[in-house]
């Protein structure tokens, strides 16, 4: 099956180039080009594509605000170019949020070494963001908390209800079903929960998607969750400082970049740097980060094996791991050490990830505990984890 795409961008060069690749491989056909957002937008409804590329500074109207418009008009596959700079970062936070499936630098010497890895790695991306499920996000709620003091106030934190009394009665509302761990049902049918636990920590890993999905479920939890949390954002180097501090001031807990020698506490949840490997090593009672070099005998830096693999060392049966949207399968590794070590884990359910790859991997080993719809997991953090 041939997925068509269109291509929206204000650079003539830049879209001759891409054509060039993307036809290239036989499986992709460029179907439009437009000059601008607004051209994009129009061309969206009349070519109805399987995939639109995006550019961010356009004339006439930028990426964000066309990513809006097609997400409201007609929801597509939305694959955002942008700089991988401080501002191209908050920008591509912006599209994503705005609805925008993935993203990828626009300088190309900076995602390949050469022509050949530049076409597998464009192509594939354009493959993979075709079977995403754009526009997963969250539906209107009612006003809800102010931002608390020292945060700033944002839509996205405003819109959102209680933290606590709108998820559980939800989740008492919903009728629960059985699927043990193994079931190759898991995956798409809701699990009975159990009583609160006790966790030394929680780690949550995620790709594809999970910006927005991370954001969801960091800022359902208040300031006095009771466990620190270990993030790992398959991320560019350039991109998660500007992501932790996007999320620590939407969150009622902090959040930041994790550095070197950093003790985990709770309420405080540390995202892995772009480019390097994160650790937790527990000596003597003390949870603390170790940040290594990024391996490049790893496809992903940070990988959530590495970590969750660290973390099932440190904390053998007293750790909770859970697996939201992404491509691949990066996590299941690390989720299967978790439960050698006696730990658990909880995986997003099929119908609200954007990328139903890694949480797939998870269940399809039969190692998710609960399986948990996105707007659940922040709830259920909060009624599960003491």
């Amino acid at each position: 099956m041939t997925v068509s795409v269109l291509v929206v961008d204000d650079s003539g060069f830049f879209r001759k180039r891409l054509t060039e690749i993307l036809t290239s491989s036989g499986q992709i056909k460029v179907v439009g080009a437009a000059t601008n957002g607004r051209e994009g937008v129009e061309l969206a409804e009349k070519l109805r594509p399987d995939v639109i590329t995006m550019d961010y500074e356009m004339p006439v109207m930028d990426g964000i605000t066309a990513v809006r418009e097609i997400m409201r008009k007609r929801p597509t596959p939305v694959l955002m170019f942008s700089s991988l700079t401080y501002e191209g970062a908050r920008v591509t936070l912006d599209a994503l949020e705005a609805g925008a499936v993935d993203f990828l630098p626009k300088n190309f010497e900076e995602i390949a070494r050469d022509n050949s890895q530049l076409q597998k790695i464009l192509i594939d991306r354009i493959l993979d963001v075709a079977r995403s499920r754009p526009g997963n996000k969250a539906a209107p709620a009612a006003p809800g908390p102010s931002a608390p003091a020292g945060r700033e106030s944002s839509p996205a934190l405003r819109s959102r209800t209680a933290p606590v009394e709108r998820p559980r009665s939800a989740l008492r509302e919903r009728p629960a079903t059985q699927a043990p761990v193994g079931d190759p049902e898991a995956g798409r049918r809701p699990v009975r929960r159990g009583p609160a636990r006790h966790y030394a920590v929680v780690g949550i890993g995620t790709s594809t998607g999970g910006p927005v999905a991370l954001q969801r479920v960091l800022t359902a939890l208040p300031a006095s969750f009771p466990a620190p949390l270990v993030l790992v954002q398959h991320m560019p180097a350039s991109f998660t400082p500007a992501f932790a501090e996007r999320l620590n001031k939407l969150c009622q807990i902090e959040v930041r970049q994790a550095e070197d020698g950093d003790v985990l506490r709770p309420g405080l949840a540390l995202l892995a740097p772009g480019g390097k490997q994160m650790m937790i090593e527990n000596r003597s009672g003390q949870a603390r980060v170790r940040i290594l070099p990024g391996d490049e005998r790893l496809n992903y830096k940070p990988c959530v094996d590495v970590t969750f693999g660290s973390l099932a060392r440190s904390f053998p049966g007293k750790t909770l791991g859970v697996i939201l949207t992404g491509m691949g399968s990066d996590g299941k590794e690390g989720c299967r050490l978790m439960k050698q070590s006696g730990s658990d884990v909880w995986s997003q359910d099929e119908k609200s990830s954007v990328i139903y790859g890694m949480p797939m991997a998870v269940a399809k080993a039969g190692l998710t505990d609960e399986v948990l719809s996105l707007d659940d997991i922040g709830p259920r953090l909060i009624e599960g984890v003491s």
